[in-house]
């Protein structure tokens, strides 16, 4: 994956992530428990494995693409994590969502990832 569309990933998640996607995101830290989900519909787009590191509150997800980490979600910490790298897999994630919070952000962010990708 290159810089240019990790960027847009991003971006689109950041348009995509609401009260909806996590009850504990807020407009200040919009990616505030958003990680399990997040991995999860990242996962379904472009494949990969899903990792997971222990922080203060339990585990935080993220994904792993052609061997390289993608941290969707890092900017809800405060500072640098100190990543694990454990193997994790759906369940896991999902334990940390449910699947209304799924299909919605999977619906957003398909639909603003065709946007992006058609311009």
């Amino acid at each position: 994956m290159d810089d240019v569309k990790e960027k847009r990933i991003y971006e689109a998640l950041i348009k995509s992530w609401s009260i909806e996607t996590s009850s504990k995101w807020t407009i200040e830290n919009p990616a505030k428990g958003q990680c399990g989900v997040t991995a999860l519909v990242v996962q379904d787009i472009y494949g990969g494995e899903i990792k997971k590191t222990k922080v203060r509150e339990g585990w935080h997800f993220y994904n792993f693409i052609d061997g390289q980490r993608f941290d969707f979600t890092e900017t809800q910490f405060n500072g640098k994590l100190n990543y694990m790298d454990e193997k994790s897999n759906r369940e896991e994630a999902f334990a940390d969502t449910n699947e209304k919070q799924f299909s919605i952000l999977k619906g957003k962010i398909t639909k603003e990832l065709k946007l992006s990708f058609d311009s």
